[in-house]
Parts: C-alpha cells; sequence; structure tokens
C-alpha cells in the first residue's frame, strides 16, 4: 500500500485509478496525534471520492536508518547501517494521563525489570539457570508502561521479553528467576525452565505461547467470554514484527476485528527478527498499516518512551472497555540483545547497537523524572535505584535457596486429576432467552450469528 499526502479528492479527469490501485475499506483514529495520510483507491467511477486514512505516529523523532546486505566472496553475509546515526536524541513526550506518582512507579517497574534481567545473566554465567534466558533490554518501557495502563479486571498475556509487565500485574522478581532455574517454588513447580507460566484466578494472566502468534486469537477468546459473561475487558498481548507475520496472528486479528472485541495489540517492532532485518522480513514502511486492513485503528509510537507507550496502551483499553473494538500498537525500538543469551548478536552493525543505546528508555525517563519535569531529586532517584537493588537481591536469595522439586513430584500435576480445579465462568453466567424455534439460546449463539 503507498503512503503519500493526499493531492486532492477530486477524481482525474479521465477516470483513472490512483496509482497505489488499493481497495477501499475502513478504518477509526481517536486520537489527536500526527498522521499520516494513506491514500486508497476509488473504483474509477466519476465523482467516486477517495478516501483517506490516518495512521496517528505519537514519535518526537523518525530514524532514517536502513540495512544493506552484503556477501563477501566466501559465502559469510554481513550486513552495513546507513542513515543518520548521530540524530540528537528526542525528549520525552508529555504525557496527557500520567501523574506524578503513577510516572514514578513505572520507572520503578523498569528498574525493577532491568535489574532482575541482569541477576538472571548472572546466575545464567553461574550455572544455576535451566535452558536459556530471553531479555527485554530496550524494551522496558513497552513492557512496564503497557501494563500499568491495564485495570484489575483486564487480561494481558506476556511475551517473552515482557518480563516487566508481571512484575506491574503483581508476581515477584523471584517467581521468574526460580522458573528459569526450574525451582520447587517456581510457579510451575520446576516443570518448565523458561517462561511458561500464567495465573488465571488472581492476576488475569495467560500462560505465553512458544509458537508465535498464538497468543492473540486466544486473547480474542477471552474476550468473547466475558462478553457473553455481560463485561467488555481489554484483553492485552504482543508480538514481534518477525512474529507478526504468521498467519494465526492475521487470523486472531481478523477475528478480534469483526467480533469487536478489545483486543489491545503491541506489536514490537525491534528491528531484528531474530537475524533477519525488518527490511528484508515485510515491505509496508510501518507495520501499524496493516490496522487498515483489519479495519481497526493502528497507531505508532517510540517504544523507549514510557508515555508514549502508556498513553496509547490507555487509550486502546478505554476502547475496549467502551466495546469499540481492537487496536494495533506498533511500538518502534531496539531488541538490545541477541535472540537469547546464547545470541551475540554479531549480525548486528555496531553503530546500530550505538545508535539505540543513547534511547535507552530507563536513562530517558530518568533524565525526564529528575531533569525535566523534576519530580525527583538526585538524591530521591539514588535512594529509588539502591531500594530496588536491594529488593532485586533479596529476591535472588530466595530464588537461589529454592530447593529443586523432588524427583517423584514429576508424576503429579501433568494432567487435570480429579478435584484439581473447577472452570466456572469468572463474570457470571451468560444471558439466556428464547429464539425464535422456542428453544432457549445463550448469548454465545446469538452473538456468534
Amino acid at each position: 500500500m503507498a503512503i503519500k499526502k493526499k493531492k486532492s479528492s477530486k477524481p482525474s479527469s479521465n477516470g483513472n485509478r490512483p496509482r497505489n490501485g488499493s481497495r477501499p475499506g475502513h478504518a477509526r483514529v481517536g486520537t489527536g496525534a500526527p498522521a499520516r495520510p494513506v491514500e486508497q483507491s476509488s473504483t474509477g467511477s466519476p465523482g467516486h471520492h477517495i478516501r483517506t486514512y490516518s495512521i496517528p505516529d505519537m514519535r518526537q523523532e523518525h530514524p532514517n536508518l536502513s540495512i544493506r546486505q552484503h556477501t563477501e566472496k566466501d559465502g559469510h553475509v554481513r550486513y552495513e547501517v546507513e542513515g543518520d546515526l548521530n540524530a540528537p536524541v528526542p525528549p520525552i513526550r508529555d504525557s496527557k494521563y500520567l501523574s506524578k506518582q503513577q510516572a514514578i512507579a513505572i520507572y520503578r517497574f523498569m528498574l525493577l525489570n532491568r535489574k532482575m534481567e541482569v541477576a538472571l545473566e548472572n546466575l545464567y554465567k553461574q550455572g544455576k539457570v535451566v535452558g536459556g534466558v530471553y531479555f527485554g533490554l530496550g524494551q522496558e518501557a513497552c513492557s512496564c508502561a503497557s501494563s500499568y495502563a491495564l485495570e484489575k479486571d483486564d487480561w494481558f498475556a506476556p511475551m517473552i521479553r515482557n518480563q516487566g509487565a508481571l512484575l506491574v500485574r503483581g508476581f515477584a522478581a523471584r517467581d521468574t528467576m526460580m522458573q528459569y532455574m526450574a525451582k520447587a517454588d517456581s510457579p510451575t513447580k520446576g516443570r518448565d525452565g523458561t517462561s511458561h507460566f500464567g495465573d488465571i484466578e488472581k492476576r488475569n494472566m495467560v500462560s505465553p505461547i512458544s509458537m508465535l502468534g498464538d497468543l492473540i486469537p486466544v486473547l480474542s477468546g477471552v474476550a468473547l467470554g466475558a462478553r457473553l459473561q455481560g463485561r467488555n475487558v481489554a484483553v492485552m498481548t504482543y508480538i514481534g514484527d518477525g512474529g507478526q507475520s504468521t498467519g494465526v496472528t492475521y487470523e486472531g486479528i481478523n477475528f478480534a476485528a469483526v467480533q469487536n472485541l478489545g483486543l489491545v495489540l503491541f506489536v514490537e517492532s525491534n528491528e531484528w527478527a531474530y537475524s533477519t532485518p525488518s527490511e528484508m522480513q515485510y515491505r509496508c514502511k510501518d507495520l501499524a498499516e496493516r490496522a487498515i486492513g483489519y479495519g481497526i485503528p493502528g497507531v505508532i509510537i517510540d517504544g523507549t518512551d514510557a508515555c508514549q507507550v502508556y498513553d496509547a496502551a490507555r487509550e486502546a483499553v478505554e476502547r475496549a472497555h467502551r466495546g469499540e473494538g481492537p487496536t494495533l500498537i506498533e511500538a518502534k525500538m531496539m531488541r538490545m540483545k541477541g535472540h537469547a543469551i546464547h545470541d551475540s548478536a554479531t549480525y548486528v552493525p555496531k553503530e546500530m547497537f550505538d545508535f539505540w543505546k543513547k534511547r535507552d528508555p530507563i536513562a530517558r525517563f530518568e533524565n525526564y523524572l529528575v531533569k525535566e519535569k523534576k519530580w525527583l531529586t538526585q538524591k530521591e532517584n539514588e535512594k529509588l535505584i539502591a531500594e530496588v537493588e536491594r529488593v532485586i537481591e533479596a529476591e535472588r536469595e530466595i530464588a537461589v535457596n529454592s530447593p529443586m522439586p523432588t524427583p517423584e513430584s514429576a508424576e503429579g500435576g501433568v494432567y487435570c486429576e480429579d478435584g484439581c480445579h473447577t472452570i466456572k465462568p469468572k463474570y457470571g453466567m451468560p444471558k439466556v432467552k428464547k429464539g425464535t424455534s422456542g428453544y432457549k439460546e445463550t448469548e454465545a449463539a446469538v452473538h456468534l450469528k
């Protein structure tokens, strides 16, 4: 789909279609942020209007970087980055909603997120971790500020880099540490060595799914289930720019759009799908443009700006609560480590890491709170950082001292056994009414017709 400024709403004199050749559609956008118009063709009939859609872009900068692939004589492939690598770091955009206390709370969660992952890396190097570790370095603002916008009854499903969202929703750092170490006191009692755990009873968290994209239809189903019980809830999940290309992603978003479900989807556009640069896995300039094809709002934000992340998430959550359907939020940022701890990311040009390191979300937010807003003094900030470090050290000690599970415990908790738990509606039974055939129909049957 071509992206260009609308020149005229009148058709050409010869009635020809505009060059972009795209189809008419529908998209609603409920924000006053700067937008890039997307010109869409008419049918070619005289007098038929060209439709223009807006993709709000809340960023304070638009990095002009591109990746070039070079193949050496020996067949080795390397990448080079081109563009303005010395562009100044933009300021944080003031939030329309965050209070001083809320902004400081998000900052604290971001610090917890970062320092927890540093502790995990050290545990891995000490041989205490079972399997690999996946980091969200550089993505703390996206994970923490987005989940902070959710209300108690809302649901979320994090991906492997959204460990900060777990902290916001009430999990302790030791839960994640023990999970990676497969300890007996971990959420899965030592039965999983990565992030596959959830809490559907207290924290409304759906466990991560390794097959990328599968969480999207699952969360859409959660939103549908809640609606059939008389509740419009927001359901938030995440997908990377690589995972966004999977078929189940399209199916899940389309189902949420057609059923008008409260899906809040963060596309973490972090420059690399494992070792493939974004420019070599999709053609459109911005993944938020794909929202137009679903007929839902799409918005672009700076994923390293906690204020932008929170505002976009909050507006999407409020839309979901009003029953206005899904929102696609593309958060632009950089994955600052390899795919997992075993991946040194040597395929990434060093200059690209250097560019995004200057845009560290925690350093930017710290500067914003201490120097710009003056909501924290230097001394208060140092005290907060020290308090977070004490918490992480205490959590690490608890995790390290947790025992390994006993061998005989492996046979339990694999299948749902008698008396394991009862699955029942969370918000109430679906309403029942008499159908035209004389039989009783549940709201589920009515809604899905």
